[in-house]
């Protein structure tokens, strides 16, 4: 502790009473990689555990044929084109 021109200048372990050794910054640091590992653990393995044939373009392609969606309705599903109307084929 010093005392110069009647004011009291601390150090910052005599003011607060003790020592900072930041070991809250190494269970944070700790935890989140933790986190991060676990979720992506269990990403990478439902996404290996999958079948093939879900998701993205499958999923919509399934929902169209059931008729649940028209094919206008979901982007980048293509219907398939009207048959030409008129040519006298039978």
């Amino acid at each position: 502790m010093d005392s110069r021109d009647e004011k009291v200048h601390l150090e910052k372990d005599e003011a607060r009473a003790g020592s900072t050794p930041g070991t809250v910054r190494y269970i944070l640091l700790i935890s989140l990689v933790l986190a991060i590992a676990a979720l992506s653990l269990i990403w990478i393995v439902r996404a290996v555990q999958a079948p093939d044939d879900t998701g993205g373009v499958n999923d919509t392609r399934e929902a169209v044929e059931q008729g649940d969606v028209t094919p206008q309705e979901q982007p980048g599903m293509q219907s398939p084109a009207p048959p030409p109307a008129g040519n006298g084929a039978s």
